[in-house]
């Protein structure tokens, strides 16, 4: 599948080498201003070369829009865009034509298809998400438009965690730094951790914190398509994520029922909770609290380093990879992390409009 989403929908299209990256939009309520600029913010917090713990390809990725927006609004009509690839170096990859890199899908291509692209992965390039991040940065204007909020922020890389909940921390501190941790000290040591695996020729992996604000209750399915295995579907569509979990999460179940239950309160005029180990989600559905996540990503696969592995006819050979590669991919895919909570909050809200017709 190329497209998530059943009312706000993307479709996604491209390789990491190939002419360019793109998508449809389809879905999307006619009358939202578009704020480019704010579009184009977004693609610049997730594009390569940054900063020095980023990789060192250079490329604009500069959006066009095609169709769907006049004026600066959106018409209801497939908001057609196109982000052209400038700064692809394929014949770093020819090495590596007919070998199976260890845990990429260097080989669950060939199984699948019979056929795949080597240059920098092709389609399963983390360079695909760009279409994900220009759909996120819509959703999220149509999100603001009724006083929802997200954010995210890196809250451990390798073995350094920042062990504070998010209301402990001043999230508008997250772009601060070249890490996106908003707590300077722990930035710092992160930054030097990934500057070691970098002159380690290694990789090193981390988490992902999120949390949204201001979403109201009743959005979300009651048995399929709940709101938080929505959530999840999203995330763990995202290059190098292992694992998902919102709320308490694995932590929660290390408590007691009597501990872990959300008692209900009156808070002026609206029911509350008096904790939020549910995460904002009961039966599938927001109960109006704030929803929280952590989004686990593996060190990335690939290495500057000689391995061993097999080629596609199946003798034993050994790689090293050249190129331009993250030595961790976490500062830029904190903006990832947000676009795809924005699609999946968008389509939460539309269907949920939908529900009370």
């Amino acid at each position: 599948m190329n497209t998530i989403g059943r009312i706000f929908r993307l479709t996604s299209y491209g390789e990491s080498h190939g002419g360019a990256i793109g998508g449809v939009i389809d879905g999307c309520p006619a009358g939202l201003m578009v704020d480019v600029d704010f579009v184009q913010s977004e693609l610049d917090r997730r594009k390569p070369g940054q900063s020095h713990i980023t990789t060192q390809r250079h490329e604009d990725d500069k959006v066009e829009f095609l169709s769907g927006i006049y004026q600066g609004q959106t018409m209801g009509t497939p908001i057609g865009f196109i982000i052209r690839n400038k700064d692809h170096h394929s014949d770093d990859y020819n090495n590596m034509k007919d070998v199976y890199r260890p845990s990429h899908a260097d080989y669950t291509y060939d199984q699948k298809y019979g056929f795949r692209d080597h240059r920098g992965g092709g389609r399963s390039s983390a360079r695909e998400t760009i279409a994900r991040v220009v759909a996120g940065a819509i959703a999220r204007q149509l999100l603001a438009s009724i006083g929802i909020k997200i954010n995210a922020w890196v809250s451990s890389v390798g073995e350094i965690s920042l062990n504070k909940s998010y209301q402990e921390i001043d999230l508008s501190l997250t772009e601060s730094n070249i890490v996106r941790c908003p707590d300077p000290e722990t930035a710092l040591k992160m930054i030097d951790r990934i500057e070691e695996a970098g002159r380690d020729h290694d990789t090193v992996g981390g988490v992902v914190s999120g949390v949204v604000t201001g979403i109201p209750s009743g959005w979300g399915e009651p048995v399929f398509n709940k709101l938080h295995a929505d959530l999840g579907h999203a995330m763990l569509g995202i290059n190098a994520v292992k694992g998902f979990e919102y709320g308490s999460g694995f932590a929660g179940t290390e408590l007691s029922g009597s501990k872990h239950n959300d008692i209900f309160i009156k808070s002026g005029d609206k029911i509350a909770t008096l904790t939020n180990h549910s995460g904002g989600i009961q039966g599938g559905i927001s109960n109006g609290q704030d929803i929280y996540w952590r989004v686990a990503f593996k060190p990335i696969a690939t290495l500057l380093k000689e391995q061993k592995t097999i080629d596609k006819d199946e003798n034993e050979t050994t790689i090293n990879p050249k190129g331009r590669h993250d030595p961790c991919v976490l500062p830029r895919a904190v903006p990832i992390v947000e676009a795809m909570a924005a699609i999946v909050l968008a389509d939460h809200f539309l269907l949920n409009r939908l529900s009370k017709l």
